[in-house]
C-alpha cells in the first residue's frame, strides 16, 4: 500500500462527537477495553438501522456513514478526516500540481463566483475572463445556493469538454455569455522575478511539482543577474498552506549544504524520522531572508524553521501559523482514503512548533489597507477547535494577520526585505552567523 505524507492544512472544520478507547498496559485491562468498544459499535449498528429505519424521512445512508466516520476523526484533532472518492481524488489533484479547468482563482462575494485572477496562458484567459468578474451561472445553473467548493468542482472537468459561464461584470448593462473548453491547468508552484539586484521567490504550494519549479527558477535568476551583482534572494512563504513533506525537505535542501533539516515523532518512541541535507547550495551562498506571516502553515513552516535554525536565511514577518503535525493519507481502495494525524514534527533545534508557530527573527508587521480594517484576518493552530496541543503552547497561541498586498509597493515586508539585502537597514539578525547555530543533540 502506498502512503503519502501530508502537511496540508484543513479546508473545512466539521463538528463532531467524541468515541473515547481506553488503552493500558496490562492484558487484562486491554481485553476488557475491547470489550466495550465492541459493546458501544453494537449500539452505534443499533442506532444506525433505527435512524434507517424509522426517520420521519428516507435519510442518505451513505451520507450517514461519511458522517459518522468522520465524527470519529475530527474528534481527535482539525486535521484528520476521511476522505470519499471525490474527495481523495481531489486531493491527489492538489498535490500533483495540475488538472482539467478553466485557469481562474476564485472566491465567493455575494453568493457569486468573484474572479480574483485569470492564469495567465489558460482557456480562461484565452477567452476573456477578467479579474472581478462574477459568475455568476455555471451551464446555465444558478450559482446562488452553491457553495465555493461545489461551483469549483462544477468548473473543472475532462479536458477538451465545454462550460458556458454567465458573467456579471461591472460597466456592462446586460450579463455576458462566455464558452470555455476545458484544458489541463498546470498551477506554478514557485512564482519569480528580478528585484533588481536580487532574486524574489514565491512559493505558493508544496506539490509534486514544487522541487523542479524552483530549481527552474532559480537558474532564470542566476542568468539574468550576474553572480557578482547579485545580493541575495527573497523566499517568500507568506499565505503557503503547505503540502507534500518531501518537497519541503526537498526545498530546505536546496538551500542548505549539510545538517538536520526536520525530524517527526509518532505515538511510539522508535516512530522517528529524521530528514537531513545533502551536500550542494543551489544558490552558492548568498544571502537569504524569508518572509512568513500567519498564512504560513506546516510545509512552509519545515522550511522556515530549518533555514533559521541554520542560521542560513534571516526570517522575516510575523508569527507563523503553526501548524506542527503530519498527516498520512492512507488509500482505501475505492472507497476513498483516510488521512490521519501519525506524528508531530521537530525543527533541527529539536522545538516543536505545533501551537506555537515560527517566530521571525525580525518583526515587520503588515498594514492592513481602509477596507480590511476591523476585518479578523488572522489565523494560527491554536484558534482552531480540538487542535493537538503543543509542547510549548502558551496563552498567545500561533499565527498572525494573514495578508499580503497584491501591489509589491505597498508590501511593507518585501520593501524590508530587499532592504536588508542591500544592507539599507542594519540588524544583528543579519547577515546570520552559521557558526552560531543551536542544534539539540
Amino acid at each position: 500500500m502506498v502512503r503519502k505524507l501530508s502537511l496540508l492544512v484543513a479546508g473545512a472544520l466539521m463538528g463532531a462527537s467524541a468515541m473515547s478507547f481506553v488503552y493500558a498496559t496490562d492484558g487484562t485491562a486491554a481485553k476488557a477495553a475491547s470489550a466495550e468498544t465492541y459493546r458501544q459499535l453494537a449500539i452505534f449498528g443499533d442506532i444506525f438501522e433505527r435512524v434507517r429505519a424509522q426517520y420521519v424521512t428516507p435519510p442518505d445512508e451513505q451520507e450517514l456513514v461519511e458522517n459518522a466516520i468522520n465524527g470519529m476523526l475530527t474528534s481527535l484533532d482539525p486535521h484528520s478526516s476521511y476522505l470519499n472518492p471525490d474527495a481523495a481524488q481531489d486531493m491527489r489533484v492538489q498535490t500533483k500540481g495540475e488538472f482539467g479547468g478553466l485557469g481562474i482563482q476564485v472566491t465567493m462575494e455575494d453568493e457569486l463566483v468573484k474572479v480574483v485572477s485569470p492564469i495567465d496562458d489558460t482557456p480562461a484567459a484565452r477567452a476573456g475572463v477578467l479579474s472581478g468578474d462574477l459568475i455568476s451561472k455555471i451551464d446555465g445553473e444558478d450559482v446562488r445556493g452553491m457553495t465555493l467548493n461545489d461551483a469549483v468542482d462544477k468548473m473543472r472537468g475532462k479536458v477538451n469538454t465545454s462550460i458556458e459561464l454567465t458573467i456579471l461584470r461591472e460597466g456592462q448593462t446586460k450579463p455576458l455569455q462566455i464558452s470555455i473548453v476545458r484544458d489541463i491547468i498546470q498551477v506554478k508552484a514557485v512564482k519569480h522575478r528580478v528585484e533588481g539586484d536580487i532574486g524574489y521567490l514565491k512559493i505558493t504550494s508544496f506539490t509534486e511539482k514544487t522541487t523542479d519549479d524552483l530549481q527552474a527558477a532559480i537558474a532564470e535568476i542566476q542568468s539574468e543577474i550576474p553572480e557578482d551583482e547579485l545580493k541575495g534572494y527573497v523566499l517568500d512563504l507568506r499565505l503557503n498552506p503547505g503540502g507534500l513533506l518531501d518537497q519541503a525537505v526537498n526545498v530546505s535542501d536546496a538551500f542548505l549544504d549539510r545538517g538536520e533539516i526536520v525530524s517527526t515523532r509518532g505515538r511510539e518512541p522508535s516512530d522517528i524520522a529524521r530528514f537531513t541535507s545533502q551536500p550542494g547550495d543551489l544558490v552558492d551562498g548568498k544571502p537569504v531572508v524569508v518572509l512568513i506571516n500567519g498564512g504560513s502553515a506546516s510545509a512552509s513552516e519545515i522550511v522556515a524553521g530549518a533555514l533559521k535554525d541554520h542560521r542560513r536565511a534571516t526570517v522575516v514577518g510575523t508569527r507563523s501559523f503553526g501548524k506542527g503535525s503530519v498527516q498520512t493519507i492512507i488509500p482505501l481502495g475505492e472507497s476513498g482514503a483516510l488521512r490521519l494525524t501519525t506524528a508531530l514534527y521537530y525543527t533541527p533545534s529539536g522545538e516543536s512548533i505545533q501551537g506555537t508557530g515560527i517566530t521571525p527573527d525580525i518583526m515587520v508587521e503588515q498594514p492592513l489597507p481602509e477596507e480590511l480594517q476591523g476585518v479578523d484576518v488572522s489565523h494560527g493552530e491554536s484558534e482552531l477547535r480540538g487542535h493537538i496541543r503543543g509542547e510549548g503552547e502558551n496563552e498567545e497561541g500561533s499565527g498572525s494577520i494573514a495578508y499580503v498586498p497584491e501591489d509589491p509597493a505597498e508590501d511593507e515586508q518585501l520593501k524590508y526585505a530587499l532592504d536588508l539585502l542591500r544592507g539599507e537597514v542594519t540588524n544583528a539578525a543579519f547577515p546570520p552567523n552559521p557558526e552560531k547555530a543551536v542544534m539539540k543533540q
